[in-house]
């Protein structure tokens, strides 16, 4: 039987307890409310700032409301490119329930209309980042819907932007394209990128730790949609031009092509067309030579086109007339250790002759006629050696090297086009000059309406009768009868280049031009086809670049309501086409 204790007789109760001990426990007390007087104090009133900049960088958000990127349209308001709502799917891989037989189906389902593998989708949810994960950006946005109406716990959407092209392939290199954040990369939309971005919008908001938005905590900032830009291109023309350009490449067997069509009264650019192309909304497996503008970035020496430019520039100084008599016999001629020849003796020609028999020897017998300086003055005049000033990326300045350097040998070829370089663009709008009424003109990529004033160049009495060797050397006897067209009067010279290769010049690689206007004695366009590589068995300009630039001459006019100004039909030519280099 235990004894009972009487707590109440304790001896330790009756013991005396020391002051100290009490008054030290209620000032431990009281240190302890002082310092979480004080933390509080600190928390609400001195670091409060802190406090609550660290509690919205843990729950508060920034989210950047997209603008709407602006259109690209052409000189009729047809769409080029515009942004059509594309919904992008992200999870949180941690919330999802991959547990679930039902979940597992579900995401079955996402995978098969995401068009992805399973293996590669179930990849994505395993990835590091268990928070955030894109699984496919951009999708359409039936196929959005659907996933939404699955309602998986961790699948979300985000509202994005994609760009469509209408045009596909064929305004390729002039629209370019965007990346995946719709940036410009490429063609306008690079080039006008900062106004076609617009600004973004922003709105404040809390969010929860699945990312969800509980509260709003701030204003919205509404974004600034992009603006529209309105090209000079003409989508028909330029359809047509890349559709006989296309056709013109394959038919001759050719490595690539060009097309530029400008305005020439006002300096627009009217089409710009390359083959081979792309589709800009499905770059997969795209290569350099599908994305290259060739007619702007590739350079190269433009052979017989030269020789219009060479009368033009004697003609102007006075050193010579449309009918001085110049001696090309025997058709070839030796300097500085290099034969320079014709493809037939060609006796005595008249300047007019030279230009319609398309002779490298009477070129360069005009050309020493004048100084280095003299013609290198007129070649910078005319934009050679300089990048052309367009509102468009990826332009080149070709090659003209400085007159005191040149020999006497390079002054020659240069009257007909060999020792410099340009591009086919280039080359076109040299050619408005000769088509202006001897002033060039500056260039544009958007639309307006007004007559381009340019700076003179030429003489209008010049421009004229240089224009009428242009209209010789298309017509019957010259090298590029090909170039006639139906109802419309039309002038122009081919070219025949060798191809550059290493330090020397392939023997069986051309590169085949025709530069032209139209109508002729009042020219309204501007027309160079080039034709990269021809190897069917025909090269001359005058066979393989001459049809092209035909139709497309036709086809423009005719969209542009130019009435013609020829009664009859051209006569059908069957003799063959004699050229030079």
């Amino acid at each position: 039987m235990s004894r009972s204790v009487r707590y109440t007789q304790s001896p330790l109760l009756a013991s005396k307890t020391p002051v100290w001990r009490s008054k030290f426990i209620v000032a431990g007390i009281a240190l302890g409310f002082a310092v979480l007087a004080g933390r509080a104090a600190y928390v609400q009133v001195i670091g409060n700032d802190f406090f609550l900049r660290q509690g919205e960088v843990r729950f508060a958000r920034t989210l950047e409301l997209p603008a709407n990127r602006g259109r690209i349209v052409d000189r009729n308001g047809v769409l080029l490119a515009s942004s059509v709502v594309a919904p992008s799917i992200w999870a949180i891989p941690e919330d999802i329930e991959r547990d679930d037989p039902a979940v597992q189906a579900k995401l079955k389902q996402v995978a098969k209309l995401l068009d992805m593998p399973r293996q590669a989708f179930d990849k994505k949810l395993q990835d590091e980042d268990k928070t955030f994960v894109w699984i496919k950006r951009q999708v359409d946005e039936p196929v959005a819907k659907q996933i939404a109406d699955l309602g998986i716990k961790g699948i979300y959407q985000r509202r994005e932007y994609r760009r469509e092209y209408p045009e596909g392939e064929s305004a390729a290199h002039i629209v370019g394209f965007t990346n995946i954040e719709n940036l410009g990369q490429e063609g306008i939309e690079l080039a006008f990128d900062g106004e076609l971005a617009g600004k973004p919008g922003s709105r404040r908001v809390i969010k929860d730790r699945l990312g969800r938005v509980v509260e709003g905590v701030g204003e919205i900032t509404p974004p600034e949609d992009g603006k529209d830009i309105q090209l000079s291109i003409d989508s028909k023309v330029q359809f047509f031009a890349y559709q006989q350009l296309r056709d013109a490449v394959t038919a001759n067997k050719a490595k690539a092509g060009s097309v530029v069509v400008l305005d020439s009264l006002t300096g627009e650019i009217l089409a710009l067309a390359n083959y081979p192309s792309y589709q800009p909304d499905n770059r997969r497996n795209l290569t350099g030579d599908q994305l290259r503008n060739r007619a702007l970035t590739d350079v190269f020496e433009p052979g017989s086109t030269m020789k219009p430019i060479t009368v033009a520039m004697a003609l102007q100084a006075g050193r010579i007339t449309p009918q001085t008599l110049i001696d090309t016999s025997p058709g070839r001629m030796s300097m500085g250790g290099f034969t320079i020849s014709d493809t037939h003796n060609y006796g005595a020609l008249t300047v007019e002759g030279v230009i319609q028999k398309s002779s490298n020897i009477g070129a360069l017998k005009i050309a020493q006629k004048m100084s280095p300086q003299e013609m290198w003055n007129t070649y910078t005049a005319l934009g050679y050696g300089s990048k052309p000033q367009v509102q468009f990326p990826g332009a080149v300045t070709g090659r003209l090297r400085p007159w005191k350097s040149w020999k006497p040998v390079e002054q020659a070829t240069m009257a007909y086009g060999y020792g410099l370089s340009a591009s086919l663009f280039q080359m076109a709008h040299s050619y408005t000059a000769l088509a202006h009424d001897g002033e060039i003109i500056p260039v544009s990529i958007v639309k307006h309406a007004d007559r381009a004033e340019g700076v003179r160049v030429f003489s209008p009495q010049v421009a004229a009768q240089v224009r009428k060797m242009l209209q010789m050397a298309a017509g019957p006897g010259g090298t590029g009868p090909l170039a006639q067209t139906v109802g419309y009067s039309v002038g122009g010279k081919s070219g025949t280049a060798h191809k550059q290769v290493g330090k020397g010049y392939a023997s069986n690689k051309y590169r085949s031009w025709f530069t032209g206007m139209a109508p002729i004695n009042s020219p309204r366009i501007i027309v160079g086809v080039m034709i990269d590589e021809p190897s069917a068995g025909k090269y001359f300009g005058g066979l393989v670049a001459a049809p092209v630039f035909s139709k497309v001459v036709q086809e423009t006019l005719r969209v542009m309501n130019v009435p013609p100004d020829l009664a009859v039909k051209p006569l059908v030519v069957t003799e063959s086409v004699d050229e030079s280099f």
